[in-house]
């Protein structure tokens, strides 16, 4: 895999509209381009190299790991406190330069103006649960008619990293479009997801038919938000909520480390705008300085 290499998931109907390199106006965000990105290409190296780690431990992989490791990152994390700042080190042979990603939270006026275009209930109940639970997007697509608590306004989802079934809280707003849908489209099947196709033979929403979803309603506006951007936003929203903890919101998410969930309390520009606003309007304040130093600072300073 290489980063020249095209994939699959990114062929374009239209090429000429997400031009490679080119950046959104409305929302800032880079087309992605049509090979793998850097961070796709690690991630992918870690595995192959974890792999063959696991079997050559017990004897049934080859002499040397395919994949190179970093003896210099393994030195420089290796019996480290969490305090202190960690040291560089140079990268693995093969391992891309992979730029780290601010958090990509959709403001509060463009929201709502993807959320009005939505088509139906059940989409609208889509979105709400997404950007008020923070489930992600598969996450919340094997959600059953079982695992959604009117009562305690949460739902069970079973969890991408350990695979264990656990609770997320979702909004009254959205219990409600979910309520209005299932009232329009019915029950789903004993286990079956309550999320369902609308067109054809009653079938189980893929990932990529929730995506295309999205994808409707964003060329009537001109952006290119993604399903993962609405755990994003709820991520945000609840780190800057003054009422909730950082160790909450933590929880909410179902992040390993806090420092995952510090990431979402960073201010982007677009979020001082107002406050630059006033900056700009208020009068320069001419600088004012003392006409003589205080004598206990020079004594203090030089000596009696």
């Amino acid at each position: 895999m290489a980063a020249h290499s095209p994939n699959p998931q990114r062929r374009r109907r239209d090429e000429t509209r997400h031009l490679t390199g080119t950046v959104n106006p409305k929302t800032g965000k880079p087309a992605l381009p049509a090979g793998y990105t850097p961070a796709t290409i690690a991630h992918n190296l870690s595995v192959v190299h974890g792999f063959y780690g696991f079997h050559r431990h017990f004897g049934r992989g080859p002499a040397v790991n395919p994949v190179p490791e970093s003896r210099a990152r393994r030195d420089a994390l290796a019996h480290r406190s969490p305090l202190e700042i960690p040291r560089q080190h140079r990268r693995a042979r093969l391992r891309p330069k992979v730029t780290p990603r601010p958090p990509r939270a959709i403001p509060d006026p463009l929201w709502a103006e993807l959320f009005a275009k939505l088509r139906c209930d059940r989409d609208r109940a889509l979105l709400a649960c997404y950007v008020s639970s923070g489930a992600r997007a598969q996450e919340l697509l094997g959600v059953g008619l079982a695992d959604v608590d009117w009562q305690r306004g949460q739902l069970w989802v079973v969890s991408k990293g350990t695979r264990l079934r656990q609770p997320v809280p979702v909004s009254p707003e959205a219990l409600a479009y979910l309520a209005a849908y299932l009232d329009q489209a019915g029950l789903p099947d004993d286990g079956g997801p309550i999320w369902r196709a609308r067109r054809g033979e009653p079938r189980p929403l893929t990932y990529w038919a929730a995506r295309r979803i999205l994808q409707r309603a964003q060329e009537q506006l001109g952006t290119n938000w993604t399903l993962h951007d609405q755990r994003h936003t709820a991520a945000t929203r609840m780190a800057r909520d003054p009422s909730l903890t950082l160790v909450e919101v933590q929880t909410i998410l179902r992040h390993a480390h806090v420092t995952t969930t510090a990431l979402y309390t960073a201010v982007g520009l677009e979020d001082l705008l107002d406050k630059l606003a006033e900056h700009y309007q208020r009068p320069a304040e001419p600088g004012r300085w003392a006409q003589q130093y205080d004598a206990g600072d020079v004594e203090a300073v030089f000596g009696g």
